[in-house]
């Protein structure tokens, strides 16, 4: 009996020094009533797939039992870590250490709130195991079934569509937080996360600004269990600002040469007609047209030498 005893602490020891393949990033904020039950859901499918993996369940100073429930299924679940944070710091915060304190080469961001399908996490693994080309792959959302429809889903179709047009690409889902892509990849731009919902945004265009192959795969999604963290107004301005501090961030010259260009062909086109109706004289918003038209080229292409010389 005591020589058994030995041995499997001996092949836990063992195992614990063996990295995971897969690293789960599981952000919780007031998620008492259905945390386990995700658990349970992702670590059974997980469990059956074959891979190594571990999950990181992050609570982000849950005001309910959220924490409790957490340390419960820690004992319970040898893969799971859980890392309680002292305030709250916001889901991209706890993606971003999340993804920092990974050990696996491939990383999977999802939530907690019972809305996407946690079962198909080993889909998205499979699916960058196969294409070696592909550093991210994301489950493009079929459906929208939050709250605050009327607003959220012009705002975010106006959104992505600015995102495509600044980015060059066909972006199926933009925000989606179900995703697995490769640590390695991810690793530079975890300093460009903010603390907000608009961290999905984020990666995903800091993944298309430097080339990084981002596929999606068309997924269900779920009404949410409680209560959703979701601002319309508020996160809908952080997510167009993220859009513009992303693409200004790698390509300034995206963002600051149209208008800049409009301004110049404008206060040219002026300078003729004043030439013409004033005789030789131009006027003062037509030097002031086309001087702004000058200042912000001038400082696209300074904004674009930055981005060229900072090497990352």
């Amino acid at each position: 009996m005591e020589i058994n005893a030995t041995a499997d602490r001996v092949g836990e020891y063992t195992s614990s020094l063996v990295p995971p393949e897969v690293s789960i990033v599981l952000p919780c904020y007031n998620e008492q009533d259905h945390v386990l039950s995700e658990i349970e859901r992702i670590t059974a499918a997980m469990d059956v797939s074959g891979y190594r993996y571990e999950l990181i369940a992050i609570d982000d100073k849950s005001t309910d039992q959220t924490l409790a429930r957490l340390r419960e299924a820690e004992a319970k679940y040898p893969q799971l870590r859980v890392i309680a944070f002292r305030r709250n710091g916001g889901s991209g915060t706890a993606r971003r250490i999340g993804t920092a304190e990974a050990r696996g080469s491939i990383v999977v961001w999802t939530d907690a709130d019972m809305t996407y399908p946690n079962d198909r996490i080993p889909e998205l693994v499979a699916y960058l195991e196969a294409h070696p080309d592909v550093d991210q792959v994301v489950g493009a959302r079929t459906v929208e079934r939050g709250s605050h429809k009327l607003f959220r889903v012009p705002a975010k179709w106006a959104i992505r569509k600015l995102a495509e047009w600044l980015s060059g690409t066909t972006i199926p889902d933009l925000n989606s937080g179900f995703r697995a892509f490769r640590r390695g990849v991810a690793l530079p731009y975890l300093k460009l996360l903010p603390p907000g919902f608009s961290c999905v945004t984020t990666l995903t265009l800091a993944f298309l600004s430097n080339q990084h192959v981002v596929d999606y795969l068309p997924i269900n999604y779920e009404r949410r269990a409680g209560r959703s963290k979701f601002h319309p107004l508020k996160d809908a301005y952080r997510y167009l600002l993220q859009v513009l501090r992303m693409i200004m961030y790698f390509n300034p010259l995206k963002v600051l040469m149209p208008p800049a260009l409009w301004l110049l062909v404008i206060g040219v086109a002026k300078g003729i007609a004043d030439v013409v109706q004033y005789h030789f004289h131009l006027t003062t918003n037509t030097v002031l047209v086309f001087v702004t038209g000058l200042i912000i080229g001038a400082v696209a292409l300074l904004a674009d030498l930055l981005v060229r010389s900072r090497g990352d």
